[in-house]
């Protein structure tokens, strides 16, 4: 919060001269007041700048071979408005103010504020509006464009960062977006990787925008985290991703990888009728708590068995991907949580779907990408605490190392 500074003698003075000079009658009688003044106080530092860099004021007579040319007027933003400021001029050219720099055209810190407003997934054309509604002025839609382009390098740089040796647990999940392409709008898939470390936090390992899953996809963004550090990942947890488990045995050959039990339960459930859906998902339930492999396998069966003439097709594949299935049953009822329940990703799927809200239709991947990545930066901003329990858990990712090439921590 902001500290309240006493109102001095000096301050009701100023108070009272401003209220006289300037006929004040309302709060937007205020505001123009202020740029008025705004705009004298920085019309005075840039001459005491322009005396300092030429080293004698006005009208003094000096050796100097460099003099005072004019002003130059100049049209800047403020907090209160636009205004116009006379920025003086010298011989030389060598004069480089500093209250207002060459080139600077707005001293409000704008670009903070269409950040913020980009971030909650407003449109170039929302944001123009409600800046001309609060400040005054109109900012152009390309301009709001330039602004946030310069995320693009910072979004390079966190896209290339190092990341850690080993991550226990990797996520990896999709939110789908429109977005126009030449004049077509297609749908395109946001792949988000978020990583557990070996000390419990969560992490955003990359953002992956695509079109289609397969093999070679998968295999670039799995290479592309072992580029930046990564030399192996005990279990990796997403849907049935097309190529995925192949990417997965080329890039990391030792890394357990497990179906998303949250998607594999909904995808289960997409062929039953509602009247059966409660029931139906209770018998699953049966399965993935198992106690060990076998048991859960029995369960299975039975459950194919109980609902196969009802709905032939709805355990189809739980049976053709029980290898990708079974990795969960190594673990305790901790543990699984961790895998088995998507909290992890849905907080930040979430904050990505409100896009969707704000959004109909992306101009192009790369307004995605920036959207994505400003989302991304609000929502980790509460990732201050390891996951629940994770002593534990990790103890019971350590039993995984046996069979990996390295010891966990050197």
């Amino acid at each position: 919060m902001a500290r309240k500074h006493p109102l001095t003698e000096g301050k009701k003075n100023i108070i009272a001269t401003l209220l006289q000079e300037y006929d004040i009658q309302s709060a937007e009688d205020i505001q123009e007041a202020l740029k008025d003044l705004l705009g004298g106080t920085i019309q005075s530092m840039m001459e005491a700048e322009m005396d300092n860099h030429l080293g004698y004021k006005p009208y003094e007579r000096s050796d100097n071979s460099n003099a005072r040319n004019g002003h130059k007027q100049k049209s800047v933003q403020s907090k209160y408005g636009e205004m116009e400021v006379d920025v003086p001029q010298d011989r030389d050219s060598s004069f480089e103010p500093q209250i207002v720099k060459k080139r600077q055209k707005d001293i409000s810190h704008i670009d903070d504020k269409i950040i913020a407003m980009y971030a909650r997934g407003l449109t170039t054309r929302q944001i123009s509006a409600q800046i001309e509604d609060i400040y005054g002025f109109e900012v152009s839609e390309g301009m709001i464009s330039d602004i946030t382009n310069r995320l693009l390098p910072e979004i390079e740089d966190w896209q290339n960062r190092p990341l850690s040796d080993v991550y226990p647990v990797v996520f990896i999940d999709a939110v789908h977006f429109s977005v126009r392409d030449d004049h077509i709008i297609r749908k395109l898939a946001a792949y988000v990787a978020i990583g557990v470390n070996s000390d419990g936090y969560k992490e955003v390992l990359t953002i992956q925008i695509g079109e289609n899953e397969s093999a070679k996809f998968w295999l670039g963004v799995l290479n592309g985290l072992k580029n930046r550090g990564v030399r192996d990942i005990l279990l990796l947890c997403a849907d049935g991703l097309s190529g995925i488990k192949e990417a997965i045995s080329a890039s990391f050959p030792n890394t357990e990888y497990q179906r998303c039990i949250v998607h594999q339960v909904r995808n289960t459930l997409k062929y039953v009728a509602d009247k059966d859906k409660k029931q139906f998902a209770t018998d699953l339930k049966t399965i993935y708590q198992a106690p060990d492999e076998e048991t859960g396998h029995e369960r299975m069966l039975a459950v194919t068995e109980k609902w196969n003439s009802h709905y032939p097709n709805a355990m189809k594949s739980w049976s053709a991907n029980w290898d990708c299935i079974s990795p969960i049953f190594k673990f305790s009822a901790e543990t699984r949580k961790l895998i088995y329940t998507t909290n992890a990703i849905e907080s930040l799927n979430s904050s990505y779907r409100k896009l969707n809200r704000q959004r109909s239709v992306f101009p192009n991947d790369t307004a995605l990408l920036k959207a994505l990545y400003l989302a991304t930066f609000e929502a980790t901003k509460k990732w201050t605490m390891p996951i629940r329990n994770w002593g534990k858990v990790r103890g019971e990712f350590s039993m995984l190392i046996n069979k990996n090439p390295f010891c966990w921590g050197q």
